[in-house]
């Protein structure tokens, strides 16, 4: 196995410092127009990161340009991990959050998208650091996109080879030949989109602020809020939370799909099996959930800041829709304590947490296309052992699949599981109740946000041990990098020069 390029890691971690520091500069913009008393904290945060960043790609300006696919495992993981460490800085200079790892668990949850938080009074904390802590899951949410485009596909992670086959790449299918006129598009999409919400959202009344801080959180599925009770702050307006819905529903899709859509190639859009089937579980899923809420869920205790109009079947349909859109899609906003919507819908949910939403969209979790492709060879093995001589195989968007790609898939789905066994096995060995290992273990590795127990919607993480804090964090990474990414880089073999 060739050597690691070690020039070349180095370089491209200092080129994403650079550019992470250059987010904080838009965020120390925010902070200097509201006056907030943190913007020469935020400035310093964003001069030590571009500094050392600067200082990394100076030392390695001569680096060779050849990544290879060892390299490739090393870039992701540690990008990841580097802008987590420097995106704390706000919070750690300006003492908004004094601990590190209370700031590191924040930053965390924002690159990968999780949602989940530790801070009490979200309301107390300054403008800037604010729109910096949305602005955090907007940077790992396009990150997202142009990781499944351009580099899983070619590490071959976790089935991803299949949205290669379906998405970018060299064929007429594909929107562009060239990755990065293909990441190009996908930004664009990205960027429209969020300008897009938050213009409608100001529209039906929210606030400015809080417009581009929703559509932040919003188009990276990521969930983190400017109000403490999240979206329920404003249950009594309506157009807010089914804009908020409308917009989950898209950034869950496949962004290559939304692109043909965009382009008015509907048939295309249409003969989308994974697109299909996430639309399918997502209406079917709220029907369940309106109709349960509407018929047996208890009004006075589903609230939690603002009461709903239970009565009505309208805030029934609503609400099912809104929560069954934000676990499928890994969103994590919330309308109420969901908890308490009958233990049937607990259980329902949290099965959901399992789900994912698209390949090639902002959502984390397992993915949609890849449980159809185990479900369908499951079916297949029934056939099998009937005709144990036949050729049966899997077939998805009209062709069939690679069993290298089946066997990956499924390997994926064991690791997944394990990943979340294990996870949960740790949290309640640091003293968690069942309810709230299982909960945060699967809230973290599916990077969705609010979980169960004393984790669920009307609480957050801040009450964890400082080890179990450390480790949802870890879970964090290896559910939004995919699992084998990082996974990978703990293997002895890895490290082997041969």
């Amino acid at each position: 196995m060739p050597r690691l390029n070690k020039p070349i890691i180095s370089h491209i971690m200092g080129v994403l410092l650079v550019c992470n520091g250059g987010f904080m500069l838009t965020a120390a913009g925010v902070s200097f127009y509201y006056d907030d008393g943190v913007t020469l904290d935020i400035l310093a945060a964003a001069l030590i990161t571009m500094g050392i960043g600067g200082l990394g790609m100076l030392l390695t300006r001569g680096h060779k340009r050849e990544v290879k696919k060892r390299d490739g495992y090393l870039i992701v993981t540690f990008g990841w991990i580097f802008m987590a460490l420097s995106g704390t800085l706000p919070y750690v200079i300006s003492e908004s959050i004094p601990s590190f790892t209370n700031a590191f668990f924040e930053t965390m949850s924002g690159y990968t998208t999780t949602g989940a938080s530790i801070l009490n009074d979200i309301e107390s904390i300054p403008e800037g650091l604010l729109f910096w802590r949305s602005l955090t899951h907007w940077i790992g949410g396009m990150g997202i996109i142009v990781l499944a485009i351009a580099i899983l596909p070619l590490l071959g992670i976790g089935g991803m080879q299949l949205f290669a086959a379906e998405a970018p790449g060299p064929s007429a299918d594909k929107l562009k030949p060239r990755i990065t006129d293909t990441a190009k598009r996908l930004w664009f999409i990205y960027v429209g989109l969020t300008f897009a919400e938050t213009v409608l959202l100001y529209v039906a009344g929210m606030g400015m602020f809080d417009a581009v801080n929703h559509s932040l959180s919003t188009l990276s599925t990521g969930g983190f809020s400017t109000k403490n009770a999240s979206l329920a702050y404003w249950n009594d307006n309506p157009m807010v939370q089914y804009i908020v819905i409308l917009f989950m529903f898209l950034a869950g899709t496949n962004f290559v799909i939304s692109y043909f859509g965009f382009k008015g190639r509907f048939r295309k859009v249409s003969r989308d099996e994974e697109f299909k089937w996430y639309s399918y579980f997502v209406i079917s899923f709220s029907v369940v959930a309106a109709l349960i809420i509407y018929f047996k869920a208890d009004p006075q205790l589903s609230s939690i800041d603002h009461p709903m109009v239970w009565g009505e079947f309208e805030s029934a349909v609503r609400h099912g829709l809104f929560q069954v859109l934000a676990i499928v899609t890994t969103t994590g906003f919330v309308t109420a304590d969901y908890t308490l919507w009958t233990p049937f819908l607990t259980v329902f949910f949290f099965g959901m947490f399992f789900l994912g939403g698209s390949a090639g969209s902002t959502a984390g979790g397992v993915k949609v296309m890849r449980h159809v492709i185990m479900i369908r060879n499951g079916l297949i093995e029934f056939k099998r052992t009937l005709h144990p001589n036949a050729v049966l195989p899997v077939h998805y968007n009209g062709k069939s699949i690679n069993k290298k790609i089946v066997f990956n898939i499924l390997g994926f789905f064991i690791l997944y599981m394990l990943s979340f066994i294990i996870g949960a096995v740790v949290l309640a060995s640091m003293g968690l109740d069942f309810e709230t290992a299982i909960g945060g273990a699967a809230s973290s590795l599916g990077n969705i946000g609010p979980a169960f127990g004393a984790l669920g919607p009307v609480n957050n993480f801040n009450a964890l041990p400082e080890l179990a804090k450390w480790w949802c964090a870890f879970l964090m990474l290896i559910g939004r990098l995919e699992l084998f990414t990082v996974l990978i880089l703990l293997t002895p073999f890895f490290w082997r020069n041969r």
